[in-house]
């Protein structure tokens, strides 16, 4: 089936299959918090993004086969609700932004630098830390070698705009700022967006609207 990227809590997960990796999407929580599943392909070996809320939800998608890491995008608790049971039970080593770790209740065993590194198995990511949201905010880049770029953005970039900045217009045009230079200018139109909530996008349905996002301010 095709990979959409619309999930909802209580819902299946989405899978989206490339050459060498596997994508699944599953929302859960009060906040509809998206959690991504990569596995890849050669190795087995699976990666969680964002142990939101929900254990048993995650515990089941990850399956037998465990996982290696979990990777936390920012601080904020509806995006960790979960780690901690996640992690006793698998446990997977921890990463996440260098500069928002202290606001992790979990321990993480990894502080992630941008331009850094992730690996899953053979695929590897690289890491954009995004100042705005929270401090320490990360993004994960997989460039594909046989398609087009993926990234997963957290709470920094949705379908519509940046992420909620709240009301403070140093913050916003920080995020607005590295968004435009660390993901927009440095990827192109192709690249698929998975946020941290709600429907997936790509960054050229988005782009045509950075000067609009940047004038209203948020």
């Amino acid at each position: 089936m095709t990979y959409s990227g619309a999930v909802e809590v209580g819902g299946p997960a989405d899978v989206h299959e490339l050459a060498d990796l596997m994508i699944s999407k599953v929302a859960v929580g009060p906040m509809n918090n998206n959690a991504y599943l990569l596995r890849c392909r050669a190795t087995d070996e699976q990666l969680l993004i964002d142990a939101a809320a929900e254990p048993h939800t995650l515990l089941a998608l990850i399956g037998d086969s465990g996982i290696a890491s979990v990777v936390t995008t920012h601080q904020h608790p509806d995006h960790w609700g979960a780690l901690a049971e996640v992690v006793a039970a698998t446990g997977a080593r921890t990463q996440a932004g260098r500069y928002d770790a202290e606001g992790i209740p979990v321990p993480t065993d990894v502080l992630v630098e941008d331009g850094d590194t992730v690996r899953v198995g053979r695929v590897e990511l690289t890491a954009r830390h995004l100042v705005g949201h929270t401090p320490g905010s990360i993004a994960l880049v997989y460039d594909d070698p046989h398609g087009h770029a993926h990234v997963f953005t957290g709470d920094c970039l949705f379908p519509g705009g940046v992420g909620n900045t709240h009301d403070d217009p140093k913050a916003f045009a920080n995020l607005l700022d590295d968004v435009e230079t660390k993901i927009f200018g440095a990827l192109p139109d192709e690249t698929w967006v998975y946020p941290g909530h709600g429907n997936d996008t790509t960054l050229g349905a988005e782009r045509p609207h950075l000067a609009e996002w940047r004038e209203r301010g948020w």
